[in-house]
């Protein structure tokens, strides 16, 4: 895989795809993916074009200021000069991140943006917590706006991001974490817990939906008892969602 580049779009109503291109939507906010290999824009600058035709058939007007693209490109072969896309006769903004679906996406697919951004706002809410804990509420109270206003922000997305961050990026998260036990004098769950916990919950649902696009990843072995581990050629790769769902699967196997 040579790159992949995402743009992000708005009111997009249709869903179309090639072996190259994807169309990932959620409500009103659509992202065109494509897989650029030997160079190649012409399927993904062509789904673009596809794009833009269709606003224009349905009235609909694309608000490039709003519209971003993101190289992500990890080869070391030589440097790449990709073609800008342009819509409306304007050229779309290339971006180093961007914001999708509440996660900060960096070109190096690294978390630690997203992660200070997360910190920031769960600290804020720590005040909060302080203030209640002044006003001698219950402990059963502290610990539930805890779970609903602090530890809802550090554990959003977290099978995105939780396996690929560094060690100084889940210290950060943690000692959120204390500084709320401290507060309200009551042990919580620490997130690597958390994140293993929905590992493995996520893993079974898609186990279990034979209609889910990725439960062909989840193949048993021939004894029937543990899943087929994913080759992974990069340490990023091992430490994504799917390859770490099967081994909470595997582990889960092999404790009970």
């Amino acid at each position: 895989m040579d790159a992949s580049r995402y743009s992000n779009f708005l009111n997009w109503n249709t869903i179309c795809c090639t072996k190259s291109t994807t169309i990932i939507k959620f409500a009103d906010d659509t992202v065109v993916v494509g897989l650029i290999s030997d160079n190649n824009e012409t399927a993904y600058l062509k789904e673009i074009r596809n794009l833009e035709n269709w606003c224009q058939r349905n009235n609909l007007l694309l608000n490039v200021s709003k519209t971003k693209e993101l190289i992500v490109d990890f080869s070391t072969k030589q440097e790449r000069n990709y073609q800008t896309p342009i819509i409306n006769e304007s050229p779309v903004e290339r971006v180093n991140s961007f914001k999708y679906l509440g996660v900060h996406i960096t070109q190096d697919l690294s978390w630690s943006w997203h992660i200070n951004t997360v910190v920031k706002k769960a600290r804020q809410r720590l005040y909060h917590l302080r203030r209640l804990r002044d006003f001698r509420l219950p402990s059963k109270v502290l610990r539930n706006f805890y779970s609903c206003t602090i530890e809802s922000i550090l554990t959003g997305n977290i099978l995105t991001w939780f396996g690929n961050s560094t060690m100084q990026d889940r210290r950060a998260l943690q000692r959120v974490v204390r500084s709320a036990e401290r507060t309200i004098h009551t042990e919580l769950p620490d997130l690597h817990s958390i994140y293993s916990r929905r590992c493995w919950t996520k893993a079974r649902k898609i186990v279990k939906d034979l209609s889910h696009p990725n439960n062909g990843l989840f193949s048993l072995m021939r004894s029937g008892k543990r899943f087929r581990s994913l080759k992974a050629n990069t340490e990023r790769l091992r430490r994504s969602f799917f390859p770490q769902a099967i081994r909470s699967l595997n582990q889960y196997i092999t404790q009970y």
